[in-house]
């Protein structure tokens, strides 16, 4: 039986269920993993986020069984990361829940990190950096995508 690819969301693909631009991409995804083909992993960063966001975007989550989501935490290990890629200037220090995500989802070996941040996140040079620091750290390298690019254009 094949492992089911375990992908790392952040908040934007929640909130993106409800917002024009990413609607559809984001519903998709949600609905792979409403249906066990994926599991989505979801960090006590994401968990915070989305308390303080609109109940709409709350329920989002209601739609994912709990058998398909896989609950993970900022830990010691991941907050050292975090911080390297601060000190290593890839993300600064305003945007620290970004780069805890990252680091987060680095740490626990998702298959792939999800996000509609294409600022902090969904960006090359970031990604770039991002996997430098994961190298010389003796992390290897995250894959990082849009939902777009993880559910298909049709």
């Amino acid at each position: 039986m094949n492992k089911k690819e375990r992908y790392y969301i952040d908040t934007s693909v929640i909130g993106g269920c409800l917002d024009d631009e990413f609607v559809i991409a984001s519903k998709l995804l949600i609905k792979e993993f409403s249906e066990g083909r994926k599991i989505a992993v979801i960090s006590d960063i994401t968990r915070a986020e989305l308390s303080k966001a609109p109940k709409k975007v709350r329920q989002v989550m209601e739609k994912i069984p709990g058998e398909f989501i896989e609950e993970v935490s900022l830990t010691e290990e991941s907050n050292e990361l975090s911080v390297a890629y601060l000190k290593e200037k890839v993300i600064s220090k305003r945007f620290l829940a970004d780069s805890q995500h990252i680091a987060i989802a680095t740490v626990v070996k998702t298959d792939i990190i999800i996000s509609w941040n294409f600022k902090h996140i969904v960006n090359i040079e970031r990604i770039r950096g991002y996997n430098s620091v994961n190298i010389k750290k003796g992390y290897g390298t995250v894959e990082i995508r849009s939902p777009w690019e993880v559910v298909g254009y049709d």
